[in-house]
């Protein structure tokens, strides 16, 4: 049994590699009462306030505000934007690099009005209202409750207090939170506009070696077997465990391009920076929803089998997300690369022929998937596109 836990354990998540055993030392560990704000965003100089915000299911979620330097948290600000992080990440992936560099810091220096989403289970977040993380209740969800209980809440809360509506950004998992999101009509009325780094709805061209022989041996399916329902790759039993492998068992400085695909553009300090704050917990049934996407080509609820998808949905199959019901008049903004193995160019391209719009693109060959959260260039490639989009809709402040 435990050379199986060891050989799941050695293959199980994508946001593990070399860089992260290497710098285990160098881990964050929150202290209580410590805050988004307080460790990473105020040090840097810039005004921010936490908020909470309770789910229909009883999570409760923090939301960081963020103004820029020279600005004044209470004063009147631009549009406000929600920034939606990725799978076993939280609002500090948007905040890792220099505040010339971070997309954070950069729309709040152009005068937008940042709002920092941190989904159900990530360190920033603060549990439920009744049940604790030690519950397997606790980490019964997939993305699917990330994107109609979480995102929805979210932009509920940042809609009704800003007085305006939402321009979305997401990246990877959060974009896919997002497209599922914009398909329900009281979620999308709610939304000026989404900018999509690494679009994902569809997975079914997945191209990273690490997580096809993770689908191919059904880990997914195994960890969940095992009574495994939390994955944290921060505790120090799970650390020991990864640093043993990495003594033989497998070649973990090449995992990261073998999950994420070849990143052009890191440098060695936003690595170290990234896996000093990354990654965040996650449930196992959200690895498993993504692998069935992966398995059955589809972008759908969680399939719970043919008699539980009888008695929740009525039907034998989960029922689809469509597209086609993102309404054409939404604009919307896409960025992704030719080295994504996650986020791979064949299925933006399915993506893109199921919505009623055209959204802007922006295709940079020689990119990967963290290059576009984290590339030494990102400002000069990605998000002065970006802001250009969101400036070209006549709502943001100058």
């Amino acid at each position: 049994m435990e050379m199986i836990m060891l050989i799941i354990l050695s293959l199980l998540i994508p946001a593990i590699c070399g860089e992260f055993i290497a710098r285990g030392a160098n881990l964050r560990h929150q202290s209580p009462g410590e805050t988004l704000c307080s460790q990473l965003i105020e040090p840097a100089g810039y005004p921010c306030t936490e908020h909470t915000i309770q789910t229909k299911d009883g999570y409760l979620l923090a939301l960081q505000r963020v103004s820029s330097r020279n600005g004044n948290i209470r004063l009147q600000r631009g549009p406000p934007v929600l920034l939606q992080h990725g799978l076993f990440m939280a609002g500090d992936a948007w905040f890792l690099d220099s505040p010339e560099q971070s997309l954070g810091y950069i729309l709040a220096d152009e005068g937008f009005d940042i709002w920092v989403g941190n989904v159900r289970g990530t360190f920033w977040s603060y549990g439920h209202v009744s049940l604790s993380d030690k519950d397997k209740e606790f980490w019964d969800w997939s993305w699917q409750e990330l994107a109609l209980f979480d995102l929805s809440e979210m932009i509920q809360h940042i809609y009704s207090t800003a007085n305006s509506k939402v321009f979305v950004v997401g990246h990877s998992q959060g974009t896919l939170m997002s497209l599922a999101a914009l398909t329900q009509p009281n979620i999308v009325e709610m939304v000026e506009a989404a900018a999509l780094l690494c679009p994902i709805s569809y997975l079914e061209h997945i191209s990273a070696p690490f997580v096809l022989r993770m689908v191919g041996l059904h880990l997914d399916q195994m960890v969940l077997a095992m009574g495994i329902h939390q994955l944290n790759f921060r505790s120090k039993v799970l650390i020991n465990l990864l640093d043993s492998m990495c003594d033989g068992l497998i070649e973990c400085d090449d995992l990261l391009t073998s999950i994420t695909g070849q990143n052009c553009c890191l440098d060695s300090s936003s690595v170290d920076k990234f896996f000093e704050y990354e990654p965040h917990p996650s449930s196992a049934k959200n690895l498993h929803h993504l692998f069935q996407m992966i398995r059955q080509g589809t972008f759908s609820q969680y399939d719970y089998g043919i008699l539980k998808n009888l008695k929740l949905y009525g039907q034998v199959k989960p029922p689809a997300f469509d597209l086609s019901l993102i309404p054409k008049s939404l604009p919307l903004w896409m960025g992704y690369g030719g080295y994504d193995a996650l986020a791979d160019v064949t299925d933006v391209e399915h993506t893109l022929k199921e919505l009623q719009s055209k959204p802007e693109l922006l295709y940079l060959e020689n990119y990967g998937h963290l290059d576009f959260l984290i590339s030494v260039q990102g400002k000069k490639d990605v998000f002065k596109h970006m802001i250009r989009f969101f400036r070209s809709l006549g709502k943001s402040s100058s």
